[in-house]
């Protein structure tokens, strides 16, 4: 009988889509907090820029993206970082996850290694296994601010590195990297003669500080990789963008043709009215989101929780006492009637935690959030004690 390849074996399957499958199919009312969905409709110029495009033609249209929509993105990373973005070095992708992958494919073969951050998006470890790599984690520090050690990082670079994974403004943390340790972490890079793959689909989603463009500090040695999703609530339509060095443009370009051929045409045209209309709404959900944090960290300062202030993204992490497990907490709140991702399904760094996203409502993640309390309060912590036997304090 055929059997699976052994990298496709070794996938892990994803701690955040078991418990968004047990909240769809839950017979109660949930108050979903467990995924990055912005509950925000697509701006309606968008949509219309769709369909005037598919009344006129749908067909293929290059591999790398229609160069008006590339031209615009180019000069948005131009404009926005004061990097230098040819059309020949900005590419179209099925969302950041295929651009991500793509990156990777064209760097990394069997047995490399490619550092990623720990609590992160588990894509990354999920990709770098298929391709027969070892992911090397980096710990995203709790204690301090969940931001990187440098010296961490530089311990962990083997001559069998090839790619650092960056993300920020950072899923699940929120954490938003300080500058120095965006320069760190690209002078490593170019140390080494190692890529980073800045992951930066949140960079419109800034509250406190700002963001940091790695590619700008070193553009041969970074990949950056954006999204239409998070930024104007574009989820389903499926249109990221990247900018890669002039070295590997060519090499990741053929890799997309064997991945999909091409990015939807109707999609292309909606991320090009999106790029170049109005961006009002993107300031309205950035606001709006900050207004969420503010609430969410009021609900849990005022209950004794002491949390790590989210500067960025839509995510907050919550902390349980030590000892507990978060795979358990997770299922177990979801018959409570709230629903949040556990923090083992974002690594090592954060077995104790639960992501709770900021993509609802106030008084959804208000509603929540009581809802946890009111759990916690009736002692359910002691049902969820880690395997280890630690004792819940």
């Amino acid at each position: 009988m055929p059997h699976a390849s052994l990298a496709a074996s070794h996938l892990p399957h994803s701690g955040i889509r078991e418990i968004v499958d047990l909240a769809l199919t839950s017979t109660h009312p949930i108050v979903r907090l467990e995924i990055g969905e912005p509950d925000f409709a697509t701006p309606s110029h968008i949509t219309e820029a769709a369909f005037d495009a598919a009344r006129v033609r749908v067909s293929y249209v290059q591999t790398a993206g229609v160069p008006a929509l590339r031209a615009a993105v180019g000069e948005r990373i131009e404009r926005a970082y004061g990097v230098a973005a040819p059309l020949d070095q900005v590419l179209i992708t099925h969302g950041a996850v295929q651009a991500i992958d793509a990156i990777l494919s064209a760097v990394v073969a069997p047995g490399d290694e490619v550092l990623v951050p720990d609590p992160a998006w588990p894509n990354y470890e999920m990709q770098t296994t298929l391709i027969g790599a070892a992911p090397i984690h980096y710990t995203l520090r709790p204690d301090d601010d969940f931001q990187p050690d440098l010296e961490e990082i530089r311990s962990l670079i083997t001559p069998r590195t090839r790619v650092i994974v960056l993300n920020s403004p950072n899923n699940p943390t929120g954490a938003v990297m300080r500058p120095e340790l965006v320069a760190g972490i690209v002078a490593l890079a170019v140390e080494h003669d190692l890529l980073v793959v800045s992951d930066e689909v949140y960079d419109e989603i800034v509250f406190d500080g700002a963001h940091v463009n790695a590619a700008a500090l070193a553009p041969d040695h970074v990949a950056s990789v954006f999204s239409f999703s998070k930024t104007y609530a574009m989820t389903g339509w499926r249109v990221g963008y990247t900018l890669v060095p002039a070295w590997l443009a060519d090499t990741v370009t053929r890799i997309l043709e064997l991945e999909s051929s091409c990015v939807s045409s109707v999609t292309q045209a909606a991320a090009l009215a999106a790029i170049t209309g109005p961006q009002d709404s993107v300031a309205h959900m950035r606001d709006a989101y900050r207004d969420r944090r503010d609430v969410a960290v009021g609900v849990l300062e005022g209950a004794g929780v002491e949390i790590v202030r989210p500067r960025g993204a839509f995510y907050l992490m919550l902390p349980l006492p030590d000892g507990t497990d978060s795979r358990l907490a997770a299922l177990d709140l979801v018959s409570a009637g709230v629903s949040f991702a556990p923090g083992s399904a974002f690594g090592r760094a954060t077995p104790h935690h639960l992501r709770v996203s900021l993509a609802s409502s106030t008084d959804s993640i208000r509603e929540g959030l009581e809802r946890f309390l009111a759990w916690r309060d009736a002692g359910a912590l002691s049902h969820v004690a880690s395997a280890v036997g630690e004792p819940v304090r």
